[in-house]
């Protein structure tokens, strides 16, 4: 190798360990940083520390963020609402709540007053009260409820989940009234077991759809499957409002103790606003699933305009209050949901709804429809095909609705129906689920009476 060959080759050597060496140093300076994040929620997330170290020692640094009071803060939040929140529950969530811990703390506030004026009632206190008779009177009273209960749901359990709205509505009222008569008791000495076993009967009736509709409510607010843990949260911030509605009743009953005026006026004023929260609570609500009501709402809207309404339009059109009200009665009679019957007993009907149903069952056999509409002085019946599953039950509702407006307007409404049924039930439903309803069933009471039709050419005797 000349010495031209021997420079270059110390120069490149050079070269190569002056840039080896520059990385090495860079490689040991280099910091390496943790940080700590913490929250329930991706998009609710606070730094809380900060871990850092450089390789070239064993050294390290540790920064924490923020205070110890957001983190305590933060910490007592999470026992109340639920994981992720606000992000994992509905928009309508909050001020359900709200109103809902607003009319629990003046029920509490109530319970006091009720259970003061029961017990005196019975005989606390008094020396000529005997244990055995307070005890039977009590027993008396909590059997009535159960049974009360028992048939309550043997009569109205298949529709609490259809009418989630009103039976919650429903249920605060038959529990004030159950006050009401536990606070009246002591007034008729003569006809107490009466009037307290009737009130118990009244406040079963809240402990059944008040339980049932909380079901439906929780699965309603749930957007990330957490209904448990909604339902969790739920039950503390219940416990936290009745702590306080017992301080403040407890408080209200000792400065009402003997002053029966103030006691009526307390009562009543609590109940008055209780029923005035009860109403807010479940008039924030957006349901966004379909049920009678809701159904008929959208597709009368639908067929005069071709467009849908979102949840939350419907919930503002939507009445909440019990169905025995006349005022709701003549302000919706044009709504077309009253005037259907799903799922018809064949037994029931007359001689003329028979032939009308043999009818369109004989030009219906060759078919799989899984449905029969007939319509008679405005009513419009639904007859089930026993194989219908729940698509085609909110189908054939639909087509009774659709058929239910043409009626007021043509002659030929069956024909008319099924050929806008053809058309438009598919854009339908669709533009139905982009705005978040949930299409997957209709929200009904149970159907307990199907039938089934078919072509016989064996003229045999049917036993």
């Amino acid at each position: 190798m000349d010495d031209e060959d021997l420079h270059h080759h110390h120069r490149n050597s050079s070269s190569s360990s002056s840039s080896s060496s520059s990385s090495s140093s860079s490689s040991a300076n280099r910091r390496i940083v943790v940080e700590e994040w913490s929250g329930s929620s991706p998009t609710k997330l606070s730094r809380t520390a900060v871990l850092a170290s450089s390789l070239s020692s064993s050294s390290l640094s540790l920064q924490r963020c923020g205070n110890r009071f957001n983190e305590v803060s933060r910490r007592i939040m999470d026992a109340f609402v639920p994981e992720g929140f606000p992000s994992s529950v509905t928009p309508d969530y909050v001020p359900f709540q709200v109103w809902d811990s607003l009319q629990g703390l003046s029920t509490y506030i109530r319970t006091m007053l009720s259970t003061q004026a029961l017990l005196s009632a019975i005989g606390v206190g008094e020396q000529s009260a005997t244990v055995i008779g307070a005890t039977f009177q009590w027993f008396l009273r909590d059997f009535t409820g159960m049974l009360g209960g028992i048939l309550f749901t043997f009569f109205q359990g298949s529709s609490l989940d259809s009418n989630a709205k009103m039976w919650r509505l429903v249920a605060d009222l038959m529990n004030d009234l159950g006050m009401l008569m536990d606070l009246v008791s002591p007034l008729f000495p003569s006809a107490f077991l009466v009037i307290v076993c009737a009130g118990s009967i009244s406040r079963s009736f809240t402990g059944v759809a008040s339980g049932a509709t909380r079901a439906a409510l929780t699965q309603h607010f749930s957007l990330q499957n957490n209904a448990a843990d909604i339902s969790a949260k739920e039950g503390s911030q219940e416990t936290v409002a009745t702590m306080t509605g017992m301080i403040l009743g407890i408080l209200l009953a000792q400065v009402t103790m003997g002053h029966p005026s103030a006691i009526w006026f307390s009562f009543l004023s609590l109940t008055v606003f209780h029923m005035y929260a009860n109403y807010k609570a479940v008039s924030c609500l957006s349901l966004s699933t379909l049920n009678s009501e809701r159904t008929s709402t959208l597709l009368q809207h639908f067929m005069e305009t071709g467009k849908v309404l979102s949840p939350k339009q419907v919930s503002s059109i939507e009445h909440v209050l019990p169905v025995w009200s006349s005022l709701w009665r003549s302000r919706n009679s044009k709504l077309l949901h009253k005037w259907i019957k799903l799922g018809v007993k064949v037994s029931s009907l007359d001689h003329i709804e028979m032939m009308s149903l043999l009818y369109l069952a004989e030009s219906h056999s060759n078919n799989k429809v899984k449905y029969l509409l007939m319509e008679r002085k405005g009513v419009i019946s639904i007859v089930v095909r026993k194989e219908a599953a729940a698509v085609d039950i909110l189908q054939s509702y639909v087509h009774a609705l659709a058929m239910g407006n043409l009626a007021r307007k043509s002659s030929s409404a069956y024909a008319e129906s099924s050929d806008w049924m053809s058309k438009n039930y598919e854009v339908f439903i669709a533009k139905l689920q982009v705005l978040g309803w949930k299409t997957e069933r209709l929200l009904a009471s149970s159907i307990l009476w199907r039938a089934n039709w078919f072509g016989d050419t064996s003229n045999e005797k049917i036993n």
